[in-house]
């Protein structure tokens, strides 16, 4: 009896210590991000949880044009989620008004995360005032696909290296009666029509704050002529991108203008030999420019879980190399060879891009950038339409993007 009642007496010491000491609570993130991007967000959150006990992340995927929208009003009834993923240009919108958390002194401390291996421009728009507030998931940025086929038939050599070259090529290519377009590409009214239009603007000699400089106006003229002679098709002022691309892919046109995000469905769909180039310049040896997408990863300020949402961010960028062989996203970084597809066109794409990254610009970044978008595609939207001339367009856009600048 005696030993049983001291057996019973350990026991309960024991509970009694198990109440004192409990077990670390499990912490809950919330993240969001958007629908698509080749399920890679939901794939590296699944990954997350399951290398690891302590935290447990809930993903939420919204639309492109939601994300926004529905992140401003979260943050400013205090319903912010922990983690968010946007578009590059629209992060300075987040982190100028405090909503984003400074994380430049836990990037500082990091073991994970060494930010002299990204590239300047996506770096760039996590950045504000000199602070960093997030991290690019992954880089991407626009070229020139072209069919050698069709090249070959009309007696073209090579791919267009200026805007005039590029003018003329499209008539040479254009086969009405064939159903065959001299070059796509996305003029819609929206952030793809931006993302497509700046960089003529900024080889132009422009740039986000000076959109009517003589070389923009010349390069809105030659996207009129485009459609004007109808070496393109309609939709283009409607089309998005990937839907642009279908109508190369289809063998509708003879060049694109589109990103790396095309080459997984295009080894496969485009019946034909192609080929990738550098974006034309406005003359010869004239200034390189291109569009520079993708998204940046952040945790919003008045999160209660900083640290475990940092841990969150320092996996996905220990993740880095798995972005292309898995999703087809170019990484953000230097250090990361893109390995071999098996396909010798699409490697050989690959390595164009990548050296088009080498000139890539960042939407602004500015607080305002959708402001300053709209006032772009609207101008070209106009000028394309006829509502008003290049000039007329672009002058009304500069007058609008100054009152948003100073």
């Amino acid at each position: 009896m005696k030993r049983n009642y001291l057996g019973l007496m350990a026991g309960i010491a024991l509970g009694v210590m198990g109440m004192a000491a409990p077990a670390m609570a499990q912490v809950t993130l919330k993240m969001w991000s958007i629908d698509g991007d080749n399920g890679l967000y939901t794939k590296l959150v699944e990954d997350f949880n399951a290398s690891q006990s302590d935290i447990v992340v809930e993903s939420r995927l919204l639309a492109f044009d939601d994300l926004v929208n529905e992140a401003l009003k979260a943050f400013a009834t205090g319903q912010a989620p922990d983690i968010i993923s946007l578009d590059n240009p629209d992060f300075a919108l987040f982190s100028s008004r405090g909503a984003m958390l400074d994380i430049t002194d836990r990037v500082a401390n990091s073991d994970v995360i060494d930010t002299s291996v990204y590239y300047e421009g996506p770096l760039a728009s996590a950045t504000w005032d000199g602070k960093l507030y997030g991290l690019p998931k992954a880089t991407n940025t626009i070229a020139l696909f072209y069919n050698k086929d069709l090249f070959a038939k009309a007696g073209i050599a090579e791919a267009p290296k200026t805007w005039d070259e590029l003018l003329e090529d499209a008539r040479k290519l254009n086969d009405p009666a064939n159903n065959v377009y001299g070059i796509t590409w996305s003029a819609r009214a929206g952030e793809e029509g931006t993302f497509q239009f700046l960089p003529w603007v900024q080889m132009g000699g422009g740039s986000f704050k000076e959109v009517n400089t003589p070389g923009a106006v010349k390069a809105l003229e030659i996207w009129k002529t485009l459609l004007d002679e109808k070496l393109a098709s309609q939709d283009v002022l409607s089309q998005g991108q990937w839907d642009s691309t279908g109508t190369f892919n289809a063998g509708n046109a003879a060049m694109a203008i589109s990103g790396p995000w095309e080459l997984g469905r295009m080894a496969t769909d485009a019946k034909f030999d192609w080929g990738v180039a550098l974006l034309p310049t406005e003359t010869e040896g004239g200034p390189r420019s291109s569009a520079m997408g993708d998204f940046d990863l952040g945790i919003f300020a008045n999160t209660k879980h900083p640290d475990e949402a940092f841990k969150v961010l320092e996996y996905f960028a220990s993740q880095s190399d798995r972005l292309f062989p898995e999703f087809s996203n170019i990484p953000a970084r230097s250090d990361i060879a893109l390995p071999s597809t098996g396909d010798a066109r699409t490697d050989e794409a690959l390595k164009v891009f990548q050296e088009q990254l080498k000139y890539a610009q960042p939407r602004g970044p500015h607080p305002e950038w959708q402001k300053i978008s709209k006032a772009i595609y609207d101008a070209f939207q106009a000028a394309m339409t006829g509502q008003m001339t290049p000039k007329d367009a672009l002058d009304q856009a500069q007058a609008t993007i100054k009152g948003i600048v100073g």
